[in-house]
């Protein structure tokens, strides 16, 4: 796009941006290629065992209370919501079969 064909504001934040000179001639910055990240040494297997080991050493882990408390609570809730989809279900099935009947 020419800068001849644009608005007197465009120009304007054409200039402040950095894009054209005052003469209205495109400013073009030259591109360089991305840097090349560097080549990292890689670890060995032992090394990687033993700095997972670490990490999970650093993890809080629960206690066999805590989690047959969870277990219960992750139970309990599955059979809830178990029976209230069924009873829903059995409930919308028996309407809807009533409905048509009619």
């Amino acid at each position: 796009m020419s800068i001849e064909g644009m608005s007197r504001e465009q120009r304007r934040m054409m200039r402040k941006m950095g894009a054209v000179n005052e003469a209205g001639a495109p400013v073009r910055t030259p591109r360089t290629a991305a840097p090349r990240p560097a080549d990292r040494e890689r670890t060995s297997p032992a090394q990687f065992v033993q700095e997972v080991r670490g990490e999970l050493r650093k993890v809080a882990w629960p206690t066999k209370q805590e989690v047959k408390t969870y277990s219960i609570v992750v139970l309990i809730s599955v059979i809830v919501f178990t029976m209230l989809v069924f009873g829903l279900d059995y409930g919308f099935g028996k309407f809807l079969l009533w409905l048509f009947d009619k």
